[in-house]
């Protein structure tokens, strides 16, 4: 237990009633901190619990020995030992009840106590608290009055250092102004008093002030000549200007005129003098001294005479060796070297020195001049128009479109050639210089203007180059023509009958040159045309060369192979004989016509080659256009539409001659069948004699022959020939033969095992026209088949052979007329009947 603190809180508890007279058990300090109520419970209860702990644990010791004597060896204890324990436990349980009951009413009473005596403390607090917060008010009311009055006397106060800093801004202001005022009126009275030195006699400088011949001073010396020649001239002209009737002022004027002059000898005297020292120290290489003396010639025409005299006295424009060396270095010795390759590699070196020179003085022009780019802009601007425009002219020789140089001098393809190069390598040569430093100048296009001249007319030279280089091939060709042996041109000379074979046979290889050559010019177009709208009408007007080129050099080389099958025919005519000729003579125009067959079919096969070279070239030609021409054009409106029409045309003479070849080919094919058919048929092949022999069912010798040959002389058409142009022809040379057949057989008599034989042939034409894959062709052949059947059918069958394709009766009574026995059968009256009837 906790003991009595103090005197006064035993007289509290004197004055209760109720109070025991034990210690004080509580104290306010009991709940302060971490206040634990087991904590408090257990400090009242300790001093009675420990004796009360002591006989309970003794009481339920007893109690556990009763329980063992009940059950211990499974047998209860009697009635007197039961008697003997209740009695045992009348004894209280808890002996020490009333003092802990006695503790916890003194407990709960003083806790009462501290309650009020907490809620004193409290309320005294309370009041005290609303004293100072009312007093505290005040003073924060007092204050906030005692700030506000502190901002207004600071902003009267900023207010009022605004308004002397103002007033002390504007006063240094004027101090300032009066003081340049007092500086300009003492540089002034200084100026007028050195102009009065120049106001003397013309020409006199000897009596000038010390300044103006000290050479420590000569920066300033210039500075105020320069201010007085300024002012003397612009007080000239004002006075000319204003009032020049008036006496005093003109001689004024004359006045200031003489200072002027004087000054302005002075000024050249004085500049010359620094240019001889900046001259001097560029010798020595003293790069302080020359930036001194370019310094001070900056005050005369903003230094452009520095400048100027600087650059005009760079070895590259004075020694004549370097120049000479230009030359030898681009052209080599004598120009024998002057080949495009030879020249690319030469003004690649020289331009490659050029541009390190041009380097290193930008180096010393840095470093001397204060406005460097100036003098940059200088520098360049001479190295392109004297040392690049020298060479130039001396590498391009502008040639005369009249009198067009020879191919064995390079013909104008070397002109261009080295005018492609050099602009190329000066285009380079340009932006290497941009890149190095020009100040303002346009460098780019003071390259352009150094090739002005040549491409005014370059479009016109690059098409005559063009016709100039097929001229030249076409030569070329035809000395190789000539150069073939007499022998190899003729055919079956031996034989009496000879035709010229084609040596300048359509050659791929030539129209592929032809392309280079084109597409070499459109590379020239592209490099000197910036424009899109200019290149395309150059591009245009290089690519219609090219077609013109190809649609001539093709179609020569078709009507030449045209000649050939002309050639042919007229061989042809020449051995058609007559009936009434000896058998001597027969058999020579037989073997004549063998010869001609063999030149026709020479003929056909040559041409059958320059057809399909002919639209092998064309493809070039047009893959070319649509690789490299198309895109050029289409920025244009128009261009690549037109150039399309144009392209159109141009082969529109080729295809004419080609068309022609080719019906001359079919010409030269049938002539060829008729001969065959003509020679080889017998009568007795379609009028076997009945004397009990099997029937030949095999195609007739004529027929085999006429196949065997279409079979040979086709082979080339299927080669060369695609598409529809391969269509359009098998189907009119399949619809010629046709023809010729129907009217080969009219000479003929049937009897029923010739239509056999005969139908057996047109089995086999069939057949073969079937490789034609000409559908109409194929129709007619069995339309044939069926025809053949008027000779094998009884008379009296004729009308049942038409009823499904009345379409062939005109043809079929013409091959009813060939039987055999039409006479002898009255078939004319029956067949009279017949239609008729059917009509």
């Amino acid at each position: 237990m906790r003991e009595a603190r103090d005197g006064s809180k035993k007289d509290m508890h004197s004055k209760n009633p109720s109070v025991s007279s034990l210690p004080l058990i509580l104290d306010v300090d009991d709940f302060k901190g971490d206040f634990s109520f087991d904590a408090l419970f257990g400090n009242l209860v300790n001093d009675l619990l420990p004796s009360f702990q002591e006989e309970e644990s003794d009481s339920i010791e007893g109690h556990n020995n009763i329980s063992n004597d009940v059950f211990s060896n499974g047998h209860l204890r009697g009635q007197s030992d039961t008697i003997k324990f209740s009695q045992g436990l009348s004894t209280p349980l808890f002996p020490e009840v009333d003092k802990l009951l006695t503790l916890f009413k003194d407990s709960s009473q003083e806790l009462v106590d501290l309650r009020k005596q907490i809620d004193g403390k409290l309320y005294n607090l309370k009041k005290d608290v609303a004293a100072q917060d009312s007093k505290h008010r005040k003073t924060l009311a007092e204050l906030e009055k005692g700030v506000d009055g502190l901002f207004d006397s600071f902003a009267r106060l900023d207010s009022r250092i605004s308004s002397v800093g103002q007033t002390a801004a504007k006063i240094g202001d004027h101090l300032q102004s009066a003081d340049a005022q007092r500086e300009t009126a003492s540089q002034t009275i200084e100026l007028i008093k050195y102009l009065m030195e120049f106001n003397g006699s013309p020409g006199d400088l000897m009596e000038l002030s010390p300044l103006f011949s000290d050479d420590s001073r000569v920066a300033e010396a210039a500075s105020i000549a320069q201010k007085l020649r300024s002012f003397a001239e612009e007080d000239i002209g004002r006075q000319g200007i204003s009032v020049p009737s008036i006496v005093g002022n003109a001689t004024a004027s004359r006045g200031l005129e003489v200072a002027v002059a004087n000054l302005q000898d002075y000024c050249n005297e004085l500049e010359n003098r620094l240019l001889s020292r900046f001259d001097a120290a560029s010798q020595r290489r003293e790069l302080s001294t020359m930036a001194e003396c370019a310094k001070i010639l900056s005050q005369f025409n903003r230094g452009t005479s520095a400048m100027q005299h600087y650059v005009a006295t760079r070895p590259m424009f004075i020694d004549v060796e370097i120049m000479n060396a230009d030359t030898r270095l681009v052209l080599g010795e004598q120009g024998l070297q002057a080949t495009p390759s030879n020249v690319a590699r030469g003004l690649s070196s020289l331009y490659k020195e050029i541009t390190d020179t041009v380097r290193k003085e930008a180096a010393t022009i840095m470093a001397v001049f204060p406005s460097p780019n100036d003098v940059m802009s200088i520098l360049v601007q001479r190295v392109l128009e004297q040392r690049v425009t020298a060479l130039l002219d001396k590498l391009l020789m502008k040639p005369s479109l009249v009198n067009i140089p020879s191919m064995e001098e390079g013909g104008l393809l070397l002109y261009l050639r080295m005018l492609a190069v050099a602009y190329e390598k000066t285009q380079e040569l340009a932006r290497d210089l941009r890149a190095v430093g020009c100040g303002d100048l346009d460098v780019e296009g003071l390259t352009e203007s150094l090739f002005s001249v040549h491409k005014e007319e370059y479009p016109e030279h690059e098409q005559a180059s063009l016709r100039q280089l097929y001229q030249a091939k076409m030569e070329e060709l035809r000395a190789e023509n000539q150069q073939v042996p007499e022998s190899s041109g003729t055919i079956g000379r031996s034989k009496g009958a000879s035709v010229s074979t084609s040596p300048q046979q359509i050659s791929v290889t030539v129209v592929t040159e032809f392309v280079r050559w084109n597409e070499e010019a459109i590379s020239r177009c592209t490099l000197f045309s910036s424009q899109p709208a200019t290149l395309a009408t150059n591009v245009k007007a290089v690519f219609t060369c090219l077609l013109d080129e190809v649609s001539q050099y093709i179609t020569d080389g078709l009507e030449r192979a045209r000649d050939n099958l002309t050639e042919a025919a007229a061989l042809r005519e020449r051995f058609v004989l007559g009936t009434s000729v000896s058998r001597r003579v027969a058999a020579a125009a037989a073997s004549a016509a063998e010869a001609a067959a063999a030149a026709g079919e020479s003929s056909f096969k040559s041409f059958m080659v320059a057809v399909q070279r002919c639209g092998s070239s064309v493809a070039i030609v047009q893959q070319y256009f649509a690789n490299s021409i198309s895109r050029l054009l289409l920025p244009v409106d128009g261009a690549h539409s037109a150039s399309c029409e144009e392209m159109s045309t141009a082969m529109s003479s080729a295809e004419a001659a080609a068309y022609k070849g080719l019906q001359q080919c079919i010409e030269t094919v049938m002539a060829e069948v008729e001969r065959l058919l003509s020679a080889e048929q017998k009568a007795t092949d379609y009028r076997s004699p009945d004397d009990g022999i099997a029937p030949d069912h095999r195609p007739t010798i004529a027929c085999t022959r006429v196949v065997a040959y279409l079979s040979r002389v086709l082979e080339s058409a299927f080669t060369a020939l695609e598409g529809l142009n391969k269509q359009a022809f098998l189907t009119d040379l399949g619809n010629r033969l046709h023809k010729g057949l129907l009217n080969h057989w009219q000479k003929f008599t049937f009897n029923p095992s010739g239509g056999l034989r005969l139908k057996r042939d047109i089995t086999e034409y069939g057949e073969f026209v079937r490789s034609f894959n000409a559908p109409s062709v194929d129709e007619n052949f069995e339309l044939l088949g069926i025809l053949a059947n008027v000779f094998i059918v009884a008379p009296e069958s004729l009308s049942t052979l038409f009823e499904g394709t009345p379409s062939i009766r005109k043809d079929a009574q013409k091959f009813i007329e060939l039987r055999e026995d039409y006479k002898s059968a009255k078939l004319a009256s029956r067949l009279s009947s017949l239609w008729q009837s059917s009509s």
